[in-house]
């Protein structure tokens, strides 16, 4: 088992973002871009990412009507996007005008993944958002995954402890991306269900995401070779 470690460029500028992917260098070679950067500095990141030879996600969550979605999926895979993200919460009709959108947009390269349940949110705060009197994040989690893959997406972002589960209903049919994802003895910082690398790739996880754990490390080199090796784990 392995899974493929992508670092979370979180800051605001562009010299911000370079200076960090000149130093992990060959240390890690795809890279998340969320809402954060992307406003801030807009395609040129995205650009020089794939200039430096590295592989693009991007991160900006696309929720809205099926067309509109269809027409940003396809101008982020013609930037040169390899994993974008919807929220499989739009339904499965938006989710997949995003697969028809990044695929027409790259010739079929550019994979969607459907968000499920933000890593950052507990049971409670999920029910008070969609207005119930109580929630099963894992039944929900199940539930959107069902979504996204019906309207077939490649795969599906969830936590670690959400993964195992998924792996057994949909292997073969979903891809899991997995964030959150911390070094033993890292901070959790605002994620609430989180895992480390070994415990994600146990789990079935295709692509994990590294933050502050490897961004924010006094040596993020040795901290992204510690996270990769932990993503070769083998059974």
């Amino acid at each position: 088992m392995s899974a493929i470690p992508i670092v979370a460029l979180d800051v605001s500028t562009y010299d911000d973002a370079m200076v960090l992917v000149d130093r992990l260098g060959d240390a890690c070679r795809f890279y998340k871009v969320g809402s954060e950067l992307f406003t801030a500095v807009g395609p040129r990141i995205v650009a020089a990412l794939r200039d430096a030879g590295c592989d693009v996600f991007l991160d900006l969550k696309f929720h809205d009507i099926p067309n509109t979605v269809r027409h940003g999926a396809a101008s982020a895979a013609r930037m040169g996007a390899s994993l974008i993200t919807v929220h499989a919460s739009g339904g499965e009709a938006m989710v997949r005008a995003a697969v028809e959108g990044g695929a027409q947009g790259s010739g079929g390269h550019c994979k969607v993944f459907a968000v499920t349940v933000l890593t950052s949110l507990t049971a409670s705060e999920l029910a008070g958002a969609w207005g119930r009197p109580s929630v099963d994040v894992p039944t929900e989690v199940a539930r959107l995954a069902q979504v996204a893959a019906s309207a077939g997406a490649a795969g599906v972002v969830c936590s670690g402890a959400e993964a195992g589960m998924l792996k057994a209903r949909f292997e073969g049919a979903l891809k899991l991306l997995v964030p959150g994802v911390r070094l033993p003895g890292s901070s959790t910082d605002d994620q609430a269900r989180v895992v480390t690398p070994a415990e994600a790739v146990e789990a079935g996880a295709s692509y994990v995401i590294l933050g502050r754990t490897v961004t924010k490390a006094p040596d993020p080199v040795a901290a992204m070779r510690a996270a990769a090796e932990a993503c070769r784990l083998r059974s």
